[in-house]
């Protein structure tokens, strides 16, 4: 077959993979008629030859290697000890079955295969695109090792109207800032060394026309499933095409392939939407919800978490700490986790890490008391670890100091008082796993906060060789051996909040923490930025202390509670201290999260175009019988009255019920308005089609203040 075509969701696309020629996209974007046909799409985008250029045209491939000829940026470079360096792969077989397709090229001057493997969801159209190469070589000597300095999972073309782009930022505790930026001539080019996703290139752009906005427009998105070091590219060429690539990025000789060997790249995920920015994250959200996340965590109701970071740090107190058991269980929570500082000598982060033993110190019969005091409550016990980590100050650390990633002849970068181990030693990953499963399988234990809390900076073996590709594979197996051993244990992602956040890891795990920052003006913008591609039920989301400890600003239990409730929603803040009237409003908001977290995390998710002072969204259940809007007042406003906001997604013919849920003590911010705020709408039916086109008068209200608005089918 010459070509393959998928037909899913709202697009369409279509890969030339002719025998004996270099594999390339043809088309991709809005849906064709079934009746298009290739020929014509072929014959009207065809290329004429122009003064100053080669003499003949040369189509972009899939892999855009150096050997194509194309003089734009190489996807793909490889050498044999600098020999060998010029690949052009060619197509040897094609098949397609369903909904997937593989796609075999080789090139005989260099040795090398290609695969490719993609695969489409026919609901949402979200499409699947990974590769491997293979060192097809006759021998095994060293002349005939491949070294890979560059992999692009794939390049893609992406339509000239997409003159727009988004880009995803941050920085610890003000994770997914988006950029969106004109599109230019040359490269957009992000690049991250820190061996983790990290908190500062979320692996994510999205192209958008100018006039691509939440509910209307044109956007193509790519995600790199990855958890460490990647390059993501959009490059504009001269002759006027666009190119789009992502992949691992790999540091001098870190992949090196005997005769045999394969390296596989992480998987993109790439989507198209025609109806704007919303439906394009309701495609991304559905691939987590349906694709990664355990059959048996997504059907389990999503439990509170109370956890013991912000109110105790390293001072653990077993009777301070069943106490404050006892007011989380009496408040509604389902999860108690144990924070750092329960095992070794850990009384600070400069000690500890690497002995995961209990410490005999804190808890002298060991940490049975306090789980069977939590577990009597009602609640599950969750404990955290940080298993690729060592302090120099540990048991650890002093009779295994080879076991560390380093770079030999440099001095350690001092990050957090800690070395980061290499785990692709399968001593190390031997000793980590028999320390957590002794823990696990010791105690009624139920959930694992993974924590991460420095860079790899100096990511080398003992043998001098660069390891941090080695390094996620070996997460990645680690993870899944423990999930093996106990099934029934969920497992969150966290890196000093959001620094590992990525569909990769979200395979292995159940939940990721969002970020550090408790402040919950700063989380409604960087939960708005994570749901661009994360759903909002994997999405850690706490009540930390009234006065944010990263921050220093001091924001109501109403706006604190309102804004966790939008998320898995947990605590994080000292129970016994805090104030009785903001414990039973928190009292409240539990509850109401535990009415709706249902829709909240199975809904179709809606984020609303509004002015800069307010942060809206949406939650519309699949069958449109009801929806939970958040409204988020984060500064004043310069007219007299608040914007008329829309509510999108709703089933036009259906009559709605409004009923405010939030605040449950609301108060105008104008003292002239004497009404209740039942009185201007709320308790009322209307038109979904009135609703989701005119929207309604938003009450006056101060800022920090966050509505949730139910909306409920009438019978």
């Amino acid at each position: 077959m010459d070509h393959i075509r998928f037909d899913a969701g709202e697009m369409t696309l279509i890969i030339a993979c002719k025998l004996g020629s270099a594999p390339s996209i043809t088309y991709w974007g809005k849906k064709l008629d079934d009746n298009s046909n290739i020929d014509d799409i072929t014959a009207l985008t065809v290329r004429r030859v122009v003064s100053g250029s080669a003499d003949v045209i040369v189509e972009p491939s899939l892999a855009m290697e150096i050997g194509l000829g194309y003089s734009a940026p190489a996807g793909f470079e490889a050498h044999r000890e600098g020999r060998s360096w010029g690949s052009h792969f060619t197509v040897t077989s094609a098949e397609k079955s369903n909904n997937q397709a593989i796609i075999e090229c080789h090139d005989e001057v260099t040795q090398i295969k290609l695969i490719y493997i993609i695969k489409v969801n026919p609901k949402t159209g979200l499409i699947q695109f990974a590769s491997s190469v293979t060192n097809t070589a006759n021998s095994d000597g060293d002349k005939d090792i491949l070294t890979i300095n560059k992999m692009a999972t794939i390049v893609l073309p992406i339509a000239g109207r997409m003159t727009e782009l988004i880009g995803f930022t941050g920085r610890w505790a003000d994770e997914f800032r988006r950029e969106r930026m004109k599109r230019f001539s040359g490269s957009y080019v992000r690049e991250n060394k820190r061996g983790r996703t990290s908190h500062d290139s979320f692996p994510a752009v999205i192209l958008v026309r100018p006039d691509t906005r939440e509910k209307s427009g044109e956007a193509f998105g790519l995600h790199l499933a990855w958890s460490g070091n990647h390059i993501i590219r959009v490059d504009t060429l001269m002759d006027g095409r666009v190119l789009a690539s992502m992949g691992a990025l790999l540091f001098p000789g870190e992949i090196r392939l005997k005769a045999g060997e394969t390296f596989h790249s992480p998987e993109i995920v790439a989507g198209y939407s025609k109806k704007g920015l919303s439906a394009l994250s309701r495609q991304y959200h559905d691939h987590v919800r349906n694709q990664l996340i355990r059959p048996a965590v997504k059907k389990r109701p999503r439990p509170v978490h109370y956890n013991s970071w912000e109110a105790v740090y390293f001072d653990h107190d077993i009777e301070e700490l069943k106490a404050m058991a006892d007011k989380a269980a009496s408040i509604g929570v389902e999860r108690f986790v144990l924070d750092d500082g329960w095992f070794g000598s850990r009384r600070s982060e400069k000690s500890g890490l690497g002995d995961w033993v209990v410490s005999d110190a804190i808890y002298p019969d060991g940490l049975k008391p306090l789980i069977d005091h939590v577990t009597g409550l009602g609640m599950e016990m969750g404990i955290w670890f940080e298993p690729e980590m060592v302090n120099p100050d540990s048991d650890l650390y002093r009779a295994h100091p080879d076991w560390v990633l380093h770079l030999h002849g440099r001095e350690q970068l001092p990050f957090r008082s800690q070395y980061v181990l290499d785990i692709s030693r399968e001593e190390v990953a031997d000793y980590l796993f028999q320390q957590i499963d002794a823990v696990l399988r010791d105690h009624d234990i139920g959930y694992v906060k993974w924590d991460m809390n420095r860079d790899l900076n100096h990511p080398g073996n003992s043998m001098g060789y660069a390891r941090p590709h080695a390094h996620v594979m070996a997460l990645y197996a680690l993870i899944e051996r423990i999930r093996e051993a106990h099934p029934s244990v969920e497992i969150e992602s966290c890196a000093s909040g959001g620094g590992r956040p990525d569909f990769g890891v979200l395979a292995h795990t159940d939940r990721v923490w969002t970020s550090d920052s408790n402040d919950a003006i700063d989380r409604q913008n960087i939960q708005k930025g994570a749901s661009y591609f994360l759903p909002l039920s994997v999405l850690g989301s706490h009540v930390g202390p009234q006065k944010c400890h990263i921050t220093g600003r001091s924001i109501s239990m109403g706006m604190r509670a309102a804004t966790a409730l939008m998320g898995h929603m947990g605590t994080e803040l000292n129970l016994l201290t805090e104030p009785e009237d903001d414990l039973e409003e928190l009292k409240i908001a539990i509850a109401l999260y535990k009415k709706h977290r249902e829709l909240i995390h199975s809904g179709d998710y809606y984020r609303i175009d509004t002015p800069r002072y307010i942060n809206a969204m949406g939650i519309v259940s699949q069958d449109k019988s009801e929806a939970l809007y958040s409204v988020a007042f984060l500064t004043g406003y310069h007219n007299t009255h608040p914007i008329m906001m829309p509510f999108p997604g709703l089933e036009l013919t259906y009559n709605y019920k409004i009923n405010s849920i939030w605040p449950h003590d609301f108060k105008s911010s104008t003292i002239l308005d004497k009404k209740e705020i039942k009185e201007i709408g709320i308790g009322e039916y209307f038109k979904g089609a009135t609703l989701h086109n005119l929207g309604m008068q938003l009450p006056p209200s101060f800022p920090e203040t966050v509505h949730l608005f139910h909306l409920k089918k009438e019978s």
